[in-house]
């Protein structure tokens, strides 16, 4: 058996039903940086109820000033992230053809582009993990994995994400996906 670590950098994290209560309580998590100096994730499918354009002061097009504002996770707020795809993109860091990125002039020339096929969504704040935290809660069976997509990033609603996974999942996962929000309600 190899001692070497499992990195979780392109999966998705979701809350196995035993994050309520906390800001991960039915969270998918996209990891973008995994590795023995900690972990780095932007939830997908919290939604800050802005448009980026009434949030941040700064000159970006009015492509990006249009689109919604996620809450990225619980860590600083005010720091900003997106996650940029296309159909190529060569030097992608999060997995293939997609890319995170952090700075203000890099969105910008993304904003301006002309391809068609580019796709971006912008976070403010992020998930993090110091070493070895993230493997603790996986240990504690905290966290179900699954394989990230660009449909599951880009495509899917983000208040349909968390439920359609766990169906996909099957069995009983497909049971947690149906458990009312409010337990009162079952």
């Amino acid at each position: 058996m190899s001692d070497t670590p499992k990195y979780l950098k392109g999966q998705l994290l979701l809350d196995g039903g035993q994050l309520r209560g906390s800001f991960f309580h039915r969270s998918v998590v996209l990891i973008c940086q995994h590795d023995a100096e900690g972990a780095f994730g932007l939830v997908l499918n919290r939604s800050s109820g802005n448009k980026v354009g009434d949030a941040l002061a700064a000159d970006l097009p009015e492509l990006l000033k249009e689109q919604p504002l996620h809450l990225g996770g619980p860590v600083q707020p005010g720091v900003l992230s997106f996650l940029h795809s296309d159909n190529f993109v060569p030097d992608a860091s999060v997995m293939p053809n997609l890319d995170l990125g952090h700075s203000r002039d890099r969105l910008i020339d993304i904003g301006e582009s002309f391809s068609t096929t580019k796709k971006v969504k912008l976070f403010a704040g992020y998930a993090g993990w110091s070493p070895g935290q993230l493997e603790e809660e996986m240990k504690r069976e905290a966290w179900l994995t699954h394989p990230a997509s660009l449909e599951l990033v880009f495509e899917t609603k983000p208040e349909q994400l968390w439920p359609l996974i766990l169906r996909q999942k099957g069995g009983k996962y497909r049971l947690l996906a149906e458990i009312p929000e409010d337990l009162s309600m079952n």
